[in-house]
């Protein structure tokens, strides 16, 4: 056993003699086989190496050796395995066993290149120091200078506009009520009309309709009063003008179906709409008393 301390633990053994960092690099490259190492003589070049460190031995690097002596150990017994054919499903967990150590020992290896490199690094970081000198003058100047274009008064009024209190959000339920439009209503407006310009496009006739739903009932007014016989369609082109051509008589009620306001006299506009209630029950028993 000889004692470098520039290197750490050295051996000698089997006739391998140098650093145990080697050792395992030789291991791992499949250039030293590790079943032809007696590991308990490393394991007492070991502890003679310790005694000799007296109070001073390092506990990493005893802990660093026990580790990798446990590793090598086990992989030795799983290399005197033999190498034939697996028969049972014990053999074939052992020589997997013998995988993961040695990919054990080389993930050690690895680990501890990158600590080296990484003490390398913050030795070299240690020794920069960084420039925390200001801006050079005329790039200083370059710099334009702050101008408040508000007085007191436009900050006070920011400040009233920021401070003062939104009002509550206001949740609206008009559009759950659509007033319903009569079709009836808008047929005899139509009847109107046609028989004063005898001939209309549709785009006129709806020009005054102020809702989508108006212009609805009145297009459905439309269909009703052609079924009935009185109207007739011209569209020159597709997707053109539609022109409508008054064909009934000039005078005299139009009866038009109203099926689509379900027999019921529904109001125009919604200011004309009216909750219509069941009539109450009669009780048969106090009507007796």
């Amino acid at each position: 056993m000889t004692e470098a301390p520039e290197r750490g633990f050295s051996v000698s053994v089997g006739g391998f003699e140098g650093p145990f960092d080697l050792l395992l690099q030789l291991i791992s490259k499949h250039k030293l086989e590790v079943t032809e190492l007696a590991l308990h003589v490393v394991t007492d070049e070991f502890m003679s190496y310790i005694r000799q460190q007296g109070p001073e031995w390092d506990l990493d690097e005893a802990t660093e050796f026990l580790v990798v002596a446990a590793t090598l150990l086990d992989l030795k017994a799983a290399r005197l395995l033999p190498s034939g054919e697996v028969e049972d499903e014990e053999d074939l967990a052992l020589l997997e066993a013998r995988d993961l150590l040695f990919a054990r020992l080389l993930q050690y290896r690895a680990y501890k290149e990158v600590a080296a490199l990484l003490q390398e690094q913050m030795l070299t970081a240690a020794r920069m120091v960084p420039r925390t000198v200001g801006l050079e003058p005329h790039f200083a100047e370059l710099l334009p200078e702050v101008v408040f274009g508000m007085g007191p008064d436009g900050f006070a009024a920011l400040a009233a506009r920021a401070l003062t209190p939104k009002p509550e959000p206001e949740v609206r339920i008009t559009h759950l009520h659509v007033p319903r439009v009569s079709v009836r209503e808008q047929a005899a407006v139509l009847v109107g009309r046609l028989r004063r310009l005898r001939a209309a496009t549709f785009r006129a006739l709806i020009s005054d309709c102020d809702s989508t739903m108006l212009v609805v009932g009145r297009f459905l007014a439309l269909l009703e009063l052609y079924r009935d016989g009185v109207v007739a369609f011209e569209q020159v082109s597709p997707l053109g003008d539609l022109t409508v051509r008054w064909t009934g008589p000039d005078s005299g009620e139009i009866d038009v179906q109203d099926e689509y306001d379900d027999g019921a006299d529904v109001p125009s506009t919604y200011e004309d709409a009216t909750l219509r209630l069941a009539p109450e029950p009669v009780d048969e028993e106090a009507g007796d008393e």
